[in-house]
């Protein structure tokens, strides 16, 4: 028995790495376009990535100060791609559609609460 083949498997090389950015890009764009909370985390990213920079006083603490800022757009992202995935499957009322947005809506205050904790003990240390 063989396994099915995914028609958007078939790329190698250069033309898949292509491929791979325009679909981040697409997922990119979507998200900024359609997701509040994403653009929020965006802004704020833009705000405190700088502030990072500026305040972080070494190397490792800019990067653990960037990186914690960073975690939370990428849960956000995953968040964001949960729900409209489990939203294309069903509209309608189920506990575990629940079950399932409200674990992503906690992923994205764990990495909330991340950026608080790293901040804070980078910068009152």
């Amino acid at each position: 028995m063989t396994d099915p083949v995914s028609p958007y498997k078939g790329k190698t090389g250069l033309r898949r790495v292509l491929n791979a950015a325009g679909y981040s890009w697409a997922g990119l764009t979507a998200a900024f376009r359609h997701e509040d909370a994403f653009r929020q985390e965006v802004f704020l990213a833009l705000l405190m990535i700088p502030l990072a920079l500026y305040l972080g006083p070494t190397g490792i603490s800019r990067a653990l100060m960037i990186g914690a800022v960073l975690l939370v757009l990428i849960v956000e992202l995953l968040n964001s791609a949960l729900e409209a995935a489990v939203d294309r499957i069903s509209l309608e009322h189920h506990q575990l559609i629940k079950r399932a947005k409200d674990m992503g809506s906690a992923a994205v205050m764990i990495a909330l609460a991340n950026v608080v904790v790293v901040w804070a003990l980078v910068l009152l240390g």
